[in-house]
């Protein structure tokens, strides 16, 4: 079931961007001047919205609703 309606906080959509990018809770905590236990609560709260229970599958839905930026650099990745 999809969870349609679902609305990020721009805190949110920042730490998800972030972590879309590569970065790690602790890089993305720092890139916020946060701690990392914010990242994390802030990435508890959005697997509770997005209805998942880890990043990798926060960031398909997040790209499946549209509630972040696509980044050429992230989704350009691949082998050759």
């Amino acid at each position: 079931m999809s969870p349609r309606g679902v609305r990020l906080t721009p805190t949110e959509v920042k730490v998800l961007s972030l972590i879309a990018q590569g970065h790690s809770s602790k890089e993305a905590a720092e890139k916020l001047v946060v701690s990392k236990r914010t990242v994390d609560f802030h990435l508890a709260n959005i697997y509770d919205k997005l209805q998942v229970n880890n990043r990798v599958q926060a960031l398909r839905m997040a790209n499946r609703l549209g509630l972040i930026p696509q980044d050429p650099v992230f989704g350009g990745g691949g082998e050759a």
